[in-house]
């Protein structure tokens, strides 16, 4: 970080959005410095043995079912049919399943295939838009969008693709019967099933790696649309009280100028100003939406519309340094709804492949770090003293003044004259308040002035005090009659002698 970025306050080394580890991947302040696969290192064992319990819970619960239903069957035909007969059409059952899913994943176009298609599609469609039983809740507009189009994404993937919604029906239905869980062991559970799909159509599918990149995009997106509703901002965290405590923060903070922060952005430039506005919707635009990559690029977005302000300001390309200063004073201008909850549903279930890697990451590094710097924005970060700061906080009065050398030739000068007026009345009550601040602290000076005089002199008296002796009797004349003692002779008369 360059030495005008320590002037303005803003401390953060670009080595420092790197993971602690050293593996040379993002780290994220919500995970304490760590990537999203550091973090997880420590967990992934015992958490991966619980999972693989879960898996063989859920199976055995759908063969119990299967068995179940089959049982029924079987007692209410045994007055018709045999054993044997039974057995002959189960098998020929299975087998019809097993062509009409073997058809529905072929890429054939024959006009049976795609009836076929057609009604599994819509039987699937139907199914989502029917109340689900292991959801309890009546699936939304948004939630059939979504499964159609996983249903016509996973067709063109064939077998690897039947596997992946085997999957996801599997994860969901386990998922539906840990609501009780914290929302960190659900996140520890999202991301297990991210890296054990990824695993599975690597290893067992060999697909490449491109594919399986898309197809993660495509169940994150499938599964956190169902899963939003109970995982984004639950009651059980105090998401809730921090977004209330980042709004109030940033709504005090409405004062901040781009000159204070040191941001390279001329929004005097037409051209300049669109891009803040497109970049303030964006980061106000996550908000409204369900799917953590989703959002990852409402953020992506207002990046690059901050990165083209700064280079059409500066006619030169953006660096680092600039940029983080810039969206602080994007975020601080748009004030973005749930932000906290925002960040922390990213971090909990976003696919890590993408917080690890990419510009995706790094711009959701740097939102991080953002909001941490607002947090502790204080009187040094912006080079104010300790005094105009809490003024500026407490709204006694704002840094934001017009100078009239500043407007544009077609202002009217009744707007030039409201100006000045304006900034003669803010500077005389600038002077005023400076005045009685100032009798006030001389009147503080004159009361510990006399406190200390006083502490004094009793100090001096209490040390040396004062003994006032009974007044002496004054003394006799020679000549006077001596009354208290009559033994004394009596005074020498003068005497004459003759000559």
């Amino acid at each position: 970080m360059s030495l005008k970025s320590e002037r303005r306050g803003i401390h953060v080394d670009q080595s420092e959005l790197l993971c602690k580890k050293g593996c040379g991947y993002y780290g994220n302040p919500a995970w304490q410095g760590f990537c999203s696969k550091c973090w997880r290192e420590e967990y992934h064992k015992a958490r991966q043995k619980q999972i693989q319990e879960d898996w063989e819970l859920a199976e055995r619960l759908q063969r119990e079912e299967e068995e179940a239903y089959a049982s029924s069957q079987s007692t209410q035909g045994a007055q018709s049919l045999t054993f044997s007969k039974f057995e002959e059409k189960k098998t020929n059952e299975k087998t019809r399943k097993v062509t009409t899913v073997k058809k529905f994943f072929t890429a054939s176009s024959r006009a049976g295939a795609k009836k076929a298609l057609a009604g599994k599609l819509k039987a699937e469609i139907q199914e989502a838009k029917a109340p689900s039983p292991a959801i309890h809740r009546q699936a939304s507009i948004e939630t059939d969008r979504v499964s159609k189009e996983f249903i016509e994404f996973i067709r063109t993937y064939q077998k690897p693709g039947q596997d992946i919604y085997k999957q996801c029906k599997l994860f969901l239905d386990t998922m539906s019967h840990k609501r009780d869980l914290s929302i960190e062991e659900q996140s520890e559970c999202a991301q297990d099933f991210y890296q054990n799909v990824a695993d599975r159509l690597q290893t067992r599918w060999k697909v490449p790696p491109e594919k399986v990149e898309k197809a993660m995009d495509e169940v994150e997106k499938y599964i956190m649309t169902r899963q939003y509703k109970y995982v984004f901002c639950p009651e059980t965290t105090d998401d809730e009280k921090k977004d209330l405590a980042v709004q109030k923060r940033i709504r005090a903070l409405h004062w901040v100028t781009p000159q204070m922060l040191c941001v390279p952005v001329s929004e005097e430039i037409p051209e300049v100003s669109d891009m803040v506005v497109k970049a303030i919707t964006d980061i106000i635009e996550m908000d409204s939406k369900r799917v953590p990559r989703d959002k990852l690029a409402c953020i992506t977005k207002c990046s690059k519309h901050i990165f083209n302000a700064i280079k059409i300001t500066k006619n030169e390309p953006a660096s680092a340094d600039d940029f983080l200063p810039t969206l602080i004073y994007i975020v601080l201008k748009g004030n973005p709804p749930r932000l906290q909850s925002n960040i922390q549903y990213i971090t909990r279930f976003c696919n890590p492949s993408r917080l690890m890697t990419g510009e995706d990451g790094y711009y959701f590094t740097n939102l991080c770090c953002a909001v941490a710097f607002i947090e502790k924005l204080d009187a040094q970060s912006l080079n104010l003293s300790q005094e105009d700061f809490d003024r500026f906080m407490t709204g006694q009065t704002s840094p934001k003044k017009q100078e009239s050398d500043s407007f544009s030739p077609d202002v009217c000068l009744g707007v030039k004259q409201m100006c000045k007026s304006l900034d003669l009345l803010s500077q005389l009550n600038e002077r005023q308040e400076r005045i009685v601040s100032e009798a006030k602290k001389l009147e503080k000076d004159l009361i510990d002035w006399t406190d200390g005089i006083t502490k004094e002199v009793e100090d001096i008296v209490e040390k040396y005090p004062l003994e006032i002796k009974p007044k002496s009797q004054a003394l006799a004349a020679i000549d006077s009659e001596n009354v208290e003692n009559d033994k004394l002779p009596p005074p020498l008369q003068p005497q004459v002698y003759a000559g």
